[in-house]
């Protein structure tokens, strides 16, 4: 499942793909929980930096989580949110691991 395409891939787009490969394969499920930073690295076919942290939950029928993204930079203490700010929300950015990560 690396990403051998040339167009960038959002953050949400690569981890549907993770998470799909996970339901089809409980070895690769396995291996995601444990070591999640190798397989991110093996699945981008990057090296993956000392930081950021990576933490896999897997959900049960007891278990709800919900994952509040890092607040984006520009977002201002309004009732509208830009289009970048949305996009960011949404998980329309780009993954890089360049290190201003913007999760």
């Amino acid at each position: 499942m690396s990403n051998q395409t040339s167009q960038p891939q959002t953050r949400h787009e690569f981890e549907t793909q993770l998470i799909i490969k996970a339901w089809k394969d409980e070895s690769f499920k396995q291996e995601l929980i444990s070591n999640p930073k190798a397989v991110y690295a093996r699945e981008l076919g990057q090296t993956i930096p000392e930081m950021p942290e990576i933490t896999v939950l897997e959900e049960s029928s007891n278990a709800l989580y919900l994952v509040i993204p890092k607040k984006p930079v520009n977002v201002v203490a309004s009732e509208e949110l830009t289009d970048e700010a949305l996009e960011a929300v949404a998980g329309g950015f780009k993954l890089s691991w360049t290190f201003s990560l913007e999760f």
